[in-house]
């Protein structure tokens, strides 16, 4: 029986499994390597995945100091010390409480931003919609103003106002391109614009 016990109490060995040998990583790269491959000896194991560090927090001041002190004569020498690492602590608080407040400020300017963009890009928006509704009337209009042309056209038999009415469509056609290239050129919606 004692056989058994030194048997399964060597170093490197598992009580009941597989024997494993005992290796010590000499690299970062081998330790790394040996991880991986106990990891992928049970691939059905979850892998241990720590959560990210909780952001620092002071402690909270004491709602009631009964021994105020301070760094006056009078005190004793270990006291001093003692008051040294109270107002440390105080100010370690404030400049967390400053920070926070800097945080938020920035984060309200941030939305402010954001807000402002996003309204601004409505209004742009807007206009533009306007005025592409103003061009699909004119639009409109022209093609009223056309088949009138062309019945008049047609009732007097005149082969001017043809060439006249090509011209008309050359010219909207240049006017609806440069429309086009106006609506491309700015963007509707821009972040770091102040």
């Amino acid at each position: 029986m004692a056989a058994h016990t030194e048997k399964n109490n060597k170093p490197g060995k598992s009580g009941g499994k597989e024997a494993q040998p005992l290796i010590i990583a000499k690299t970062p790269a081998e330790e790394q390597r040996l991880k991986l491959e106990r990891l992928m000896r049970n691939p059905d194991k979850v892998a241990p995945i720590p959560d990210r560090p909780k952001e620092w927090n002071p402690r909270a001041p004491p709602e009631f100091v009964r021994d105020v002190m301070g760094s006056s004569a009078g005190a004793g020498s270990g006291e001093f010390h003692v008051y040294r690492h109270l107002r440390r602590r105080e100010y370690q608080r404030q400049d967390f409480l400053d920070k926070i407040a800097a945080k938020y400020n920035e984060d309200l300017q941030y939305l402010d931003k954001v807000d402002q963009n996003q309204q601004d890009a409505e209004e742009r928006t807007a206009k533009r919609r306007k005025k592409r509704e103003k061009l699909k009337q004119k639009k409109l209009m022209a093609k009223k103003a056309k088949l009138e042309s062309k019945k008049k056209q047609e009732e007097e038999g005149d082969e001017e106002k043809s060439s006249d009415s090509s011209e008309e469509d050359k010219k909207e056609d240049e006017e609806e391109e440069r429309e086009a290239e106006d609506d491309a050129e700015a963007p509707s919606f821009i972040m770091g614009k102040k």
